[in-house]
């Protein structure tokens, strides 16, 4: 979700009001994604590298999932809306962590969509938070080092049950993935939009779904 500063910038407004229409675009996008048959999400609300960012800025985003969880839950779950986390909760304050873990475990049984909130997340993390579990059920004697395969560190990676992401969406024209989800976007289709985010609405979703839906998926094959 790229562009919330370049957004604010050009509305003449300090960044965090790139941050709260960010914010907005989100809401917006959880509520039309079930119409295009889209039952999984992922945002990368907050990475591991963020904590870098001037410390008014860290506090204000810090604060959006406490906002947003207790503001939308009602309406999330009257809606089917499942939320889930990837990430690293160590470091998080509290009121933000304890909003998250009640989001949670208070959508648990939803089914119509999965939210799953990239937050304080990092793909190196992630792999790195991997393979020091798996070293630690080799250390324990509960598991070789031969028995370790692609299968098994996929179970092993923050949602396990997850889907691999078939689209990655990245928006205002930069063009990389920073550092998100790098196992799991192995074989992913890449689309690369202009529009700061803020900006994002349905109608920018469906022009990206029907890209997406013209894409042939090969994973490594012929496609013949």
């Amino acid at each position: 979700m790229d562009g919330n500063g370049r957004w604010a910038a050009r509305q003449g407004q300090p960044r965090f009001m790139g941050h709260q229409a960010g914010y907005e675009a989100m809401k917006r996008i959880i509520r039309c994604a079930p119409d295009f048959g889209i039952r999984f999400l992922t945002f990368y609300a907050f990475s591991t590298e963020n904590w870098k960012r001037p410390v008014d800025e860290v506090s204000f985003l810090m604060a959006l999932p406490l906002r947003f969880l207790e503001q939308e839950l009602q309406e999330m779950n009257a809606n089917g809306v499942r939320v889930i986390h990837s990430g690293r909760l160590d470091g998080v304050p509290a009121a933000t962590r304890s909003a998250i873990e009640q989001a949670v475990q208070n959508t648990e049984t939803n089914e119509t969509l999965t939210v799953n909130l990239a937050f304080n997340y990092g793909g190196r993390a992630e792999v790195t938070d991997t393979v020091r579990l798996l070293a630690g059920l080799i250390a324990k004697g509960e598991l070789t080092a031969e028995e370790i395969d692609e299968q098994l560190i996929s179970s092993r990676l923050y949602q396990p049950a997850l889907p691999d992401p078939d689209l990655i969406v990245r928006a205002s024209g930069e063009q990389r993935l920073s550092n998100f989800l790098l196992w799991q976007s192995a074989y992913s289709e890449l689309i690369f939009s202009d529009k700061l985010w803020p900006d994002f609405d349905r109608d920018e979703l469906e022009k990206i779904v029907d890209e997406y839906s013209r894409r042939q998926r090969r994973y490594g094959g012929t496609g013949i």
